[in-house]
């Protein structure tokens, strides 16, 4: 049997970032609502759905039911609060959303200033003047390679250089981008008051790597502090900024996570996590292949396939 429990149990943690009204075309790897739908009618009928808080206590216990499995959400953008919960709530399907403070209150993460100004670029982009590439735009897959090539030229910025060299392409490019991406505090609680448990995600989703022990510290504990504030009650879990080990989070961080108070956390390395995983490392999964049977396959493999990585 895939996954028993007990003690043989695992735990798959899905990871998702936004989830649209409808398809858009430059984040075709994002989920539409329609999309969205059907992979949590899929998720509940092969998995048992629990909070991601009761299955790491129950993780340590060895009491998992079969086919265990945590539905997670990262950055706090508003559209989880408008479209994903309606859709988990009619599927009475826990979630965890983990939220970068800094860009509380309807604002932009850094990395979608960069998307919006490539989707309102009105012609090709030379941003050789900011070391960040020249980019033909003459079609979607064009676009969506801009935007990959720009955020491999800033992502790994110290924080406070990466948001001034994306200002400064968008302030470069010129065209009014959108400031309604995030939750407000407002949103937040609501959240919260429709029963999905919230997380922190640091202040400035900085890459922890290329940062000393004090800014580590500062992000991860303010960002924590922060968020209690905003919500009113203790936050006990935590994801690391892109997630990935040894490139972008270290086992100094995973120590200052400890230290700060929180519970557990989650990092992006794939795979299941064990009775035996650090509680401070679990992995988790992207979702969806673009055929129902294939996601299901690969999400049934992931569930029993250990190869999650740590530092």
């Amino acid at each position: 049997m895939l996954s028993p429990g007990g003690k043989r149990g695992s735990l798959l943690v899905l990871i998702f970032h936004r989830v649209f009204p409808q398809a858009d075309p430059l984040l075709n790897s994002e989920p539409d609502a329609a999309r969205f739908s059907m992979e949590m009618d899929l998720i509940a009928s092969l998995f048992n759905v629990l909070p991601l808080s009761e299955a790491l206590v129950r993780l340590k216990q060895n009491s998992l039911p079969a086919r265990a499995a945590c539905i997670t959400f990262d950055d706090g953008y508003t559209n989880n609060l408008t479209v994903a919960t309606p859709i988990l709530k009619a599927r009475k399907l826990p979630a965890t959303v983990f939220i970068s403070t800094g860009f509380t209150g309807g604002g932009r993460m850094w990395n979608d200033t960069v998307i919006e100004t490539v989707r309102s670029a009105k012609g090709d982009l030379d941003l050789s003047k900011f070391d960040a590439g020249t980019y033909t735009l003459d079609s979607i897959a064009a676009r969506r390679a801009a935007v990959d090539g720009i955020l491999a030229k800033v992502k790994y910025l110290q924080p406070v250089e990466r948001l001034a060299r994306v200002n400064e392409i968008a302030t470069f490019v010129g065209n009014k981008l959108p400031d309604d991406l995030m939750m407000s505090q407002a949103d937040l609680r609501k959240l919260r008051a429709e029963g999905i448990d919230i997380g922190a995600h640091t202040i400035n989703h900085p890459i922890l790597t290329r940062l000393n022990d004090d800014d580590s510290r500062r992000e991860i504990l303010e960002g924590k502090r922060q968020l209690e504030d905003m919500i009113g009650e203790r936050v006990t879990l935590f994801a690391y900024p892109n997630g990935r080990p040894h490139r972008d989070y270290e086992a100094r961080h995973v120590k200052i996570v400890r230290e700060c108070g929180f519970e557990g956390a989650v990092s992006t390395a794939w795979g299941a996590a064990r009775a035996d995983s650090d509680p401070f490392q679990i992995p988790r999964v992207a979702a969806w292949d673009g055929h129902a049977i294939k996601y299901a396959l690969r999400l049934l493999k992931s569930n029993v396939d250990p190869k999650a990585q740590a530092v």
